[in-house]
């Protein structure tokens, strides 16, 4: 088992593996069209993981840098996972200098509740005062997708 080299370089990035796994297998945006996918890179804070020179992770933050960030889009290709890499890639997104002294560090996930608690994330101490507006459906209603 080869160890997970993580970079920030975005040139590096294999937009096309990225946009296919988010596309078909993320449950979370099924169906985001690419330029989207391209949009969202352009504007995060980008970590590709790699094994052997080949893209097998991903993960962004939105973050202004000094006050919030917003974890997105992480994943480790199915036929990598078990290895550690997902703790591998957040040990390298966690210690981002960018990363540091936020006030509030938020993300959203529906199954890696166990991987994130491990990294001090917690339920919000105070959901109440949490909002959101949520379109599940944009991807699927934009490309005419039932």
């Amino acid at each position: 088992m080869s160890a997970l080299q993580v970079s920030t370089d975005k040139d590096s990035l294999d937009i096309g593996l990225i946009h296919r796994f988010l596309t078909t297998e993320a449950y979370w945006c099924r169906g985001i069209p690419r330029e989207t996918v391209e949009r969202a890179i352009a504007g995060s804070l980008c970590f590709g993981g790699y094994v052997d020179g080949r893209q097998v992770a991903f993960a962004r933050v939105v973050t202004d840098g000094a006050t919030f960030a917003y974890l997105a889009d992480v994943f480790v290709l199915p036929e990598h996972r078990g290895q550690g890499h997902s703790k591998a890639l957040m040990v390298v997104v966690m210690a981002h200098p960018q990363l540091q002294g936020l006030r509030r560090f938020s993300l959203a996930t529906g199954d890696a509740h166990g991987l994130y608690a491990g990294f001090g994330f917690t339920a919000p101490e105070r959901p109440q005062n949490l909002m959101e507006k949520l379109d599940q459906d944009v991807y699927t209603r934009a490309s005419g997708q039932p």
